[in-house]
């Protein structure tokens, strides 16, 4: 997404890529050793803007670097490669995914611009402070046996019912040789 002209933005290098980044931005590079909620610097800014002022680096802008929070190691979409030549018996399946590492952008050459997290743990110290008011009662729980005698009750009357009905079938089969016909009056 084009960002607009006014904000800081940087152009930072990490793996061998170039990524544009202004700060509270998410982006996903390639695999880093380094745990989630880890902070990493990314050293090699190719380029700032901070509003109409850009510094352009040869190769990269000196003492300049990007402060990042490691969000987590997501992995991307399945990726398959299948290579056929017809008649030649020549049939080769790969695939794989790529492993990435979520980076959350908290400052671009030492500025920082508050973030949304930042904004609602605020707002949430804030609420939690507000409402020390009287807590609503728990409700109690019914105790596990009371529960499981009820529910035994009727499955052992139904296995009764169950019993005589197919006693009485099994005994008019064999009187007859057929079943009787059951009448509902």
């Amino acid at each position: 997404m084009p960002k607009p002209d006014a904000s800081l933005s940087a152009v930072v290098v990490s793996g061998g890529k170039q990524y544009r980044v202004a700060p509270g931005d998410r982006i996903l590079v390639d695999r880093l050793t380094a745990e989630p909620g880890a902070s990493v610097k990314l050293g090699r800014v190719l380029l700032l803007q901070d509003g109409a002022d850009i510094k352009v680096g040869t190769p990269a802008v000196d003492g300049l670097d990007v402060e990042a929070k490691v969000v987590g190691h997501p992995r991307g979409p399945r990726i398959e490669t299948l290579r056929y030549k017809s008649k030649k018996r020549v049939r080769v399946h790969r695939g794989g995914r790529a492993d990435y590492t979520a980076l959350e952008i908290l400052a671009v050459g030492g500025l920082k611009v508050a973030t949304g997290t930042e904004a609602e743990e605020n707002q949430e110290v804030e609420t939690k402070s507000k409402s020390k008011g009287k807590a609503a009662p728990k409700r109690k729980a019914k105790p596990a046996a009371a529960a499981v005698e009820v529910e035994e009750e009727p499955a052992v009357k139904t296995a009764v019912k169950s019993e005589s009905k197919t006693e009485a079938k099994a005994e008019s089969k064999r009187a007859t040789g057929k079943p009787k016909k059951e009448s509902n009056k």
